[in-house]
């Protein structure tokens, strides 16, 4: 439990320091990374204004379950379904925020899901 506790901590503090460095804009919003360990969720996020404009996850009612034979390639159709949301709602470009994950794995298949899908960041 204690080993737990101090993941989650350190977790908290990358957040907090990436947060320092990036914020999405009207313009540019922020594409937002949340990974469990069933499901990934992502979300772009205005800043400014303080609202979420899009967001797309694994428990979604249209993503089904059998888009992804595993997370990665699963991650990697959420990527492309928020991001042809997003060119649906008129955003073009985001800025990535990894969440204190390491770009690596389902993170990594979600961006290039996104990228492949027509965003730019």
């Amino acid at each position: 439990m204690a080993r737990t506790h101090f993941k989650t901590v350190a977790r908290a503090k990358r957040v907090s320091r990436i947060r320092k460095k990036i914020s999405g804009t009207s313009e540019r919003p922020r594409l937002r990374v949340f990974r469990s360990n069933k499901h990934i969720y992502a979300q772009i996020i205005d800043d400014s204004a303080g609202r979420t404009l899009v967001s797309m996850s694994t428990v979604d009612k249209e993503f089904e379950a059998g888009d992804g034979k595993d997370k990665t390639s699963a991650a990697g159709k959420v990527g492309e379904l928020l991001a042809s949301r997003a060119v649906a709602a008129g955003i073009k470009k985001v800025t990535f925020d990894r969440g204190g994950l390491i770009y690596h794995g389902r993170v990594k298949s979600l961006s290039e899901g996104a990228r492949k899908g027509g965003l730019e960041f």
